[in-house]
């Protein structure tokens, strides 16, 4: 671990990447967007209205991101008496200090028109009467009713059905099922696209690359990381540890904001968990313990309404002192009509699993839900990698700080999304050439697939909503065992047999996976605070003196990491030249 200032670009470095075979096809484009969710579908279509040549690359079907499995919805400042900058003071108070301010004031002010755009794009959103208003609710840390919502509790998939139709009707050509592998550049450093695999379907298979001038990460999150998740399958970091691998700058990853209601299928339920919506709470549910007793009521001034790390730790702490694996969410008086109007997808997932929201409390509990963090842009989404953007829950943009305030993240998809667009075409000349790729790179080891469950419960014991030194020195010495058995680094503890895993779909991912692992540990560690989302036991104090102001890695050349805090909580320009110093007035502990 390296601190001081971040080294600016002198020299284009050799390029990191995963083993993979030779791309055995290509094709040009001027921007290729990587994602299919709110924020990459959005890039993609402004930038094909504006006659640009946009692939779009998804790792599953075109509607099978993270985003359809929103169920609350979009806030925005759209409601009678609601103003951007309500939305604003709301959207700071739960970042716990660490919002950039002048990044959620494009967010606010913009978002408003956006949502107007995406309707007229054809979502269709639930209205309250026959003239058309929108029928708005409120979620946790909102003061306001400003979420607009559709199908009751189906609000993300409305959004990706009137996204995907859209793409389809311009017919912007599209791979699916395809991962990203790793990013081009030219000999000068800059984007030249991407190479990917095609997992078996379409017109292209196997490994190939989209040569472009301009490379958007709407990858989403990284929720995988942990056993017990409400993201899907996908959702393995892909774009972060990509950007990491390319040398850009990735920035507090120790955000990781845990739902404080995900249905609770048992202690040993892993994967992709039903979520039950923060707006079942703002239409009135209380959370209550075993013995049907409210504990959220003195706790905030909005009580069950509180932003999500305060709701969350709540929980926590009431099943700490009653030794229990869940607490409960009470919407019984709710009323079968009002259940099946309102909330049907989240009605039926609960009745699928054996419980009756309608006659009976359901038990919930805390998981991975949103990284707060990820690859630090600007305000127009650029990377500190020339021609790179990146957007939505991959992106850091500042807007989020210490905690997301809920349904943000839609309108951060769209708003900065258009931002996104609209830098590309303007930086885009009439006839860009598609630069050349250098011949140097190297390749990092892979993990073994079987090995990603290890990694889950490694995290989700060690940097789970719950952190402490000790936890978080364990999870760094279980990845640096993890990344000897792949044979990255020389350990004594690396079975004689160890070796790097075959290249495939699952290495990569598993890979994947520990690169981002291995960032967000290191990070919670050095960050010796409790703030938003990021709950060490051992510091319960926020320290505004020491630490309200972020945490910038990347991943040096020798894949050591190297990390600089920020002088504030505004992010600095994504340039070289104008990158904030490592801040002074205290030392980073060196990596272990």
């Amino acid at each position: 671990m390296t601190t001081g200032q971040p080294p600016g670009r002198t020299a284009p470095r050799t390029a990191i990447r995963l083993p993979a075979p030779a791309p055995g096809w290509a094709e040009p484009a001027d921007v290729v967007v990587v994602g299919s969710g709110v924020a990459g579908l959005t890039a993609a279509l402004r930038c094909a209205a504006a006659g640009l040549r946009t692939v779009v690359v998804t790792k599953a079907r075109l509607d099978d991101g993270s985003t359809r499995w929103a169920q609350g919805g979009v806030a925005a400042a759209l409601g009678e008496g609601d103003t951007p900058e309500q939305h604003l003071d709301d959207t700071l108070v739960a970042g716990a200090g660490l919002c950039d301010e002048d990044a959620v004031r494009l967010l606010v002010t913009e978002g408003p028109d956006a949502v107007r755009r995406l309707i007229g794009t054809g979502a269709v959103f639930d209205t309250a009467d026959a003239a058309g208003t929108l029928a708005l609710t409120r979620e946790g840390g909102h003061h306001r009713r400003r979420i607009a919502h559709a199908g009751g509790d189906a609000t993300g998939a409305e959004i990706s059905r009137a996204l995907v139709a859209a793409v389809r009707a311009r017919a912007i050509r599209t791979v699916e099922n395809a991962l990203v592998l790793d990013l081009l550049t030219d000999a000068e450093g800059r984007t030249a696209g991407v190479t990917l695999h095609v997992m078996g379907e379409g017109r292209r298979d196997g490994v190939g690359a989209v040569h472009a001038p301009a490379v958007v990460l709407a990858t989403g999150g990284m929720g995988q990381i942990f056993s017990a998740t409400t993201n899907p399958a996908v959702s393995t970091g892909d774009g972060v540890a990509l950007a990491l691998r390319a040398g850009a700058e990735v920035c507090d990853l120790e955000f990781v904001q845990f739902h404080p209601t995900v249905l609770f299928l048992g202690a040993d339920a892993e994967g992709q968990q039903p979520l039950v919506s923060e707006a079942v709470r703002g239409e009135g549910a209380h959370l209550v313990d075993a013995d049907g007793a409210r504990f959220m009521a003195g706790q905030h001034e909005l009580a069950e309404l509180a932003p999500r790390d305060i709701v969350a730790k709540a929980i926590t702490r009431r099943m700490q002192e009653q030794d229990a694996e869940h607490m409960y969410l009470d919407a019984r008086h709710f009323g079968a009509e009002m259940w099946a109007e309102r909330f049907p997808t989240i009605l039926a997932a609960c009745r699928a699993h054996g419980i009756d929201p309608v006659t009976e409390p359901i038990p919930v509990a805390p998981a991975a839900h949103y990284a707060s963090g990820g690859i630090r842009t600007d305000r127009s989404g650029r990377t500190t990698i020339p021609g790179l953007y990146a957007c939505g829950e991959t992106a850091c943009t500042g807007v989020h700080g210490a905690n997301r305030l809920a349904s943000n993240s839609l309108l951060e998809g769209l708003v900065y999304a258009e931002r996104i667009a609209d830098a590309i075409v303007a930086a885009h000349p009439a006839d860009a050439p598609v630069p050349a790729e250098p011949a140097r790179a190297e390749t990092i080891p892979l993990l073994a697939p079987e090995q990603r469950v290890a990694l889950q419960r490694t995290m989700t014991r060690g940097a789970g909503v719950l952190r402490c030194e000790a936890s978080l020195a364990a999870a760094a010495e279980a990845l640096s065992a993890l990344r000897a058995q792949a044979g990255e680094t020389a350990a004594e503890a690396a079975p004689a047999e160890a070796r790097p895993a075959e290249p495939g779909v699952g290495s990569w991912e598993t890979t994947n996976l520990l690169v981002v692992a291995r960032v967000l540990v290191d990070s919670a560690r050095r960050r010796t605070e409790t703030r938003g989302c990021h709950w060490r036991e051992d510091h319960p104090d926020r320290d505004d003196t020491r630490w309200r102001r972020h945490l910038v890695t990347r991943l040096n050349q020798d894949r050591t990491l190297s990390m600089h805090t920020t002088g504030g909580p505004g992010l600095p320009a994504t340039a070289p030249a104008a990158r904030t110093p490592f801040h002074p007035d205290h030392t980073l502990p060196q990596e272990p």
